[in-house]
């Protein structure tokens, strides 16, 4: 199988967002947020410092003063569009006016991040570029890897709120689902340009069975990571106040609902498992269905490391990685049925 230059550089940014996924949540397990006050640069560098001596000796005011003007901008946009409650958290959160210290490791860790970031910025305009050669005969490769280029921009600015906001409750969760929702996006583009090497063995009914239960096992994982974000967002409230080892237990009535509806998951995963096996699919759906059933195992694991043992961060990572993959490989799985049903 011979890839052309689409197919290559699609493949790669798919494979590099997940990465960045998964900096990001080394970002947001070892607390490095806002190891960077400002944005783009950092520190007012594009290279960082690597110690606070090499900034001058008022650089919390500085960088603190920046973050305000900007968040008024922002409650500008927000209350001309009608979004008044939102404008008024974002000006009156207490939070968002807390200067933040020079932490080289912190800051390089948020760097690092950002530089990743770019890189990928960089290969989704590639991806664009190169998807012109598709725009005759498959033109809604193209549509989506334009689609892709503006929501990387849209990306990039919503990280900017999120750094002049102090890493507000609600922005940190939005920017999560939309590197899934690019990620997925470059998926459908990679998968439509390599489709034509797919064969799949199934027959119609077989096809619609194991659909359908992808679409159920997907809307699960769905709700359960938009709930992992918002006990994500109940620990991030708490911990400047208590120990580690206590915040699952004080984040609240999110947590038990967020381990309650992992069942539906298992659940659905093994129901997707019983058709494979029932029918005696194999090839890449077999993968992709025993795959999903070996994710959702790991991350009931990880979930119990993280309640019984203090939150390791190691394991928030593993946990955040988990779930993105989960999401990738049941998309994956369900453009594979749409192709066979259609």
């Amino acid at each position: 199988m011979k890839l052309n230059a689409y197919q290559k550089i699609a493949i790669t940014t798919v494979a590099a967002t997940l990465f960045l996924i998964l900096v990001g949540g080394l970002v947001r397990s070892t607390g490095a947020g806002m190891g960077c006050p400002d944005w783009p640069k950092c520190f007012g560098q594009w290279v960082p410092p690597t110690d606070a001596s090499e900034l001058p000796a008022n650089y919390k005011e500085v960088f603190l003063e920046q973050r305000i003007k900007k968040n008024q901008k922002i409650v500008g946009y927000l209350n001309s569009l009608g979004f008044d409650e939102l404008a008024n958290k974002i000006e009156n959160d207490p939070k968002v006016k807390i200067p933040e210290e020079f932490n080289a490791i912190k800051t390089w860790t948020e760097y690092l991040n950002r530089l990743v970031g770019a890189i990928i910025g960089i290969l989704v305009f590639g991806t664009f570029l190169a998807s012109f050669r598709y725009w005759k005969t498959e033109r809604s490769i193209t549509i989506v890897s334009g689609i892709a280029v503006f929501l990387t921009g849209f990306q990039g600015w919503l990280g900017s709120i999120v750094v002049s906001t102090n890493l507000l409750p609600g922005t940190i969760t939005i920017h999560m689902i939309f590197a899934l929702v690019i990620v997925n996006v470059l998926l459908y583009g990679a998968f439509k340009a390599t489709s034509e090497y797919v064969t799949l063995e199934l027959n119609s009914d077989v096809s619609k069975k194991i659909y359908w239960a992808t679409i159920a096992l997907l809307i699960c994982t769905t709700a359960q990571l938009i709930l992992g974000t918002q006990v994500r967002e109940a620990i991030d409230a708490i911990k400047l106040v208590s120990e580690r080892g206590n915040w699952v237990e004080q984040s609240g009535s999110v947590f038990l609902i967020h381990r309650s509806f992992s069942w539906l998951v298992v659940i659905a995963g093994a129901y997707l498992i019983y058709l494979i096996r029932k029918f005696k699919v194999d090839g890449i759906v077999s993968k992709l269905s025993y795959l999903n059933a070996g994710l959702i195992i790991g991350q009931i694991a990880a979930g119990v490391i993280l309640e019984y043992f203090g939150m390791p961060p190691a394991f928030q990572v593993v946990h955040l990685v988990g779930v993105a993959l989960m999401v990738c490989a049941q998309f994956l799985l369900l453009l594979l049925m749409r192709m066979r049903t259609e």
